[in-house]
């Protein structure tokens, strides 16, 4: 048989091939209508062939299969392809949906690059498939502070003493990784600012007490500490630590999916683009993502994800007014990893006992940022004055200085170094970052304090002293004490 005679065969059995199938097919489809006509039962499911399926070709498999044997070759060059594909899609749902922990007594964050197949660029995943893979490395956390609130009496100058109030607010927490002996998660600082207590809520809806490990007010970033050795096996098993991915080749209108504790009611996914990048808000130090992506009240700390589910924001604030919509704002994840990384690396710090209380042995007030551009004055607290023989004194503290830094954590007013002076006992010596004025202007200067113990008494008799001279003096700051 010669070439010529070989190809007619093969085209010849091609042929009867479609026709076998095209009767085939006829002769089913006739046969089906007619069952189906017959048949008692109703309902739009019934007798209906699966959609881009033909049930006459399962029927007749194997004897279609030996007739198509001169296609076989292609038949099977196309499904390798197919399968490969599929293989590699699915790899990336795996690997989005591994845990990846960071176990070390120096934690690092898990960064795309670090992963070996992680996530190939360009490939992007469902919102559905992003929420399954993340939702595992987001908390819910809960803030509870004891507050002083005016009396119904005073508020109408009828008299009465301020109250104290338990206070609680939510907001949102991505994990990132853990110590030997801690998981570790990252929020904002307004989230976890003047807590008496903290309990962070996983992803199985199991809840633990949680501490403060550092802050950056300036940053609006914090990182808090839940112990290892307290975290039930079954939860460890369903918990991870997110992705980082790099925010500085975020493109303007990419997608990106927003999760969080929206409104203090549980983990919700809401998706949008970026609006914009590098924008600048006055209560922000450094520049932010926008995004249309909903952003509401406890999404604060949750997380904002490219289409690979991986973090490129942390949610800090919104926008919001009548006017206004869409308009959500995310630190960028290149500026929170040094200082993520930093925060990790602090002692964790638990509040200290009333008998353990400490003090610095200052009367001060609040330099609000309004006032701080007024008067061409740092952001902190104001020394109004110091006491004599006092651990200020002692460190070299003199009235007139402003107070920025607390054992390197930010001071914007005399509540935060209160809130600071909770974690710390009588006995600790800590550093003190003051501004000191020089010819109109203000230079840094660094002094180490070994802090008194706290005599309650004695300094709210002299506290309010302190602040009716300073208030005589200074009009429009607001003056506050310290112990």
């Amino acid at each position: 048989m010669n070439m010529s005679d070989e190809r007619y065969e093969i085209q010849q059995t091609n042929q009867n091939v479609y026709q076998a199938n095209e009767t085939e097919g006829e002769n089913f489809e006739r046969e089906y209508e007619k069952g189906a006509r017959n048949s008692s039962e109703t309902g739009p499911e019934l007798g209906k062939p699966k959609k881009g399926k033909k049930p006459y070709l399962k029927e007749n498999h194997k004897r279609l299969l030996k007739r198509a044997a001169a296609l076989a070759l292609s038949g099977v060059l196309l499904g390798g392809a197919a399968g490969v594909s599929f293989v590699a899609v699915n790899r990336i749902a795996q690997d989005s949906s591994e845990a990846e922990k960071v176990v070390s007594s120096t934690p690092t964050l898990q960064t795309a690059a670090d992963t070996k197949d992680g996530n190939i660029k360009g490939q992007s995943l469902d919102v559905s498939d992003i929420a399954s893979a993340t939702m595992p490395s987001i908390v819910s956390i809960t803030n509870k502070s004891v507050q002083e609130v005016q009396n119904y009496f005073d508020m109408f100058g009828m008299g009465g003493q301020m109250q104290e109030q338990e206070v609680e607010s939510a907001g949102s927490g991505i994990i990132v990784g853990q110590n030997d002996t801690e998981l570790l998660i990252v929020t904002n600082n307004h989230v976890v600012e003047n807590a008496d207590t903290l309990s962070v809520a996983f992803v199985d809806n199991e809840v633990y007490e949680a501490a403060i490990k550092g802050t950056d007010a300036d940053n609006d970033l914090a990182v808090v500490a839940v112990k290892l050795e307290e975290i039930s096996d079954d939860t460890m098993s369903e918990i991870k630590a997110i992705q980082l991915g790099d925010s500085e080749n975020l493109q303007v209108g990419e997608q990106v999916v927003a999760i969080g504790n929206a409104l203090g009611y549980g983990q919700s996914v809401t998706t949008g683009i970026v609006s914009a990048v590098d924008r600048q808000l006055d209560e922000a130090s450094c520049n932010l993502i926008q995004t249309d992506a909903a952003i509401n009240p406890g999404n604060s700390g949750g997380a904002l994800l490219n289409m690979q589910g991986q973090l490129v924001g942390i949610n800090s604030a919104k926008l919001a007014s009548t006017e206004v919509e869409g308009m959500g704002y995310a630190i960028p994840v290149s500026v929170a990893q040094p200082i993520m990384e930093d925060l990790m690396s602090r002692t964790t710090r638990e509040k200290v006992s009333e008998d353990q209380a400490s003090s610095i042995g200052i009367k001060g007030v609040d330099v609000d940022s309004e006032t701080a551009e007024t008067y061409g004055m740092p952001q902190g607290a104001y020394v109004a004055e110091v006491n004599e023989g006092s651990a200020a004194e002692k460190a070299g503290l003199k009235e007139g200085m402003i107070i920025t830094k607390f054992d390197g954590t930010s001071v914007k007013s005399m509540s935060d170094l209160k809130a600071q002076l909770a974690y710390y006992a009588a006995g600790e010596t800590v550093n003190l970052t003051v501004s000191v004025a020089d010819n109109g202007e203000y230079q840094e200067k660094d002094l180490q304090i070994t802090l008194d113990a706290a005599d309650k008494t004695e300094e709210t008799n002299s506290e309010q002293e302190g602040e009716n001279s300073f208030q005589e003096n200074f009009q429009g700051f607001q003056g506050d004490g310290l112990w």
